[in-house]
């Protein structure tokens, strides 16, 4: 038996692109029939259907806009709730989006038990690497959904660029600080081998 890839997505609960992808991938059987339609013709067998736990994540880059955490969960939760999704969990989180160190998303994406991650922009999950996340992901039957594709507002950027600058700066001192103690080892190991 067949069944178009859009029923299909709805029979595995999982968007059309992420069913589309599989197919292309060939993680699902199935054939063209002309130019705009795909037939599944094994819908029981699929290498990895996404489950159906949904998790609405949202965060802010710091406690001054912890009120935004609130407005973004209500946005999210009503947008899941249009698409027919039925969360899970609402986590929030304040931590910048250059951060790769954030418990509370780092414990979402570990877990296999949650089969979408629903952010309402890219930079929620993350500033640098989205697609990376996006492909593993995608690789192990789950997939992270973001609601609004544009791009967010300038505070947090520049509240990231100041925390990138932070970070290169503590790493470069640390260099610094790291090189003049080997230094000082060195030093230490060579006086200690002239006296004996």
């Amino acid at each position: 038996m067949s069944m178009k890839l859009s029923d299909y997505a709805k029979q595995q609960g999982v968007r059309y692109e992420t069913a589309w992808r599989w197919f292309r991938d060939g993680k699902i059987q199935g054939r063209r029939v002309g130019a705009h339609t795909i037939l599944i013709d094994e819908p029981a067998r699929t290498a990895s259907p996404v489950k159906a736990t949904t998790v609405v994540y949202t965060r802010v880059s710091s406690a001054e806009n912890k009120a935004n955490l609130d407005s973004q969960a209500e946005r999210l939760v009503a947008y899941c709730a249009a698409r027919g999704y039925q969360v899970s969990k609402v986590v929030k989180e304040i931590g910048s989006g250059v951060n790769d160190n954030r418990p509370k998303f780092l414990a979402l994406l570990a877990d296999p038990n949650v089969g979408r991650i629903v952010i309402e922009h890219k930079d929620r999950g993350t500033r640098f690497g989205f697609r990376y996340i996006e492909t593993l992901l995608t690789a192990y039957g789950r997939e992270i959904e973001v609601v609004n594709h544009a791009e967010n507002g300038t505070e947090d950027l520049l509240s990231d660029l100041t925390s990138i600058m932070y970070s290169f700066c503590a790493r470069l001192y640390g260099q610094r600080r790291a090189k003049r103690k080997t230094e000082r080892i060195v030093q230490e190991l060579e006086a200690g081998d002239a006296t004996g």
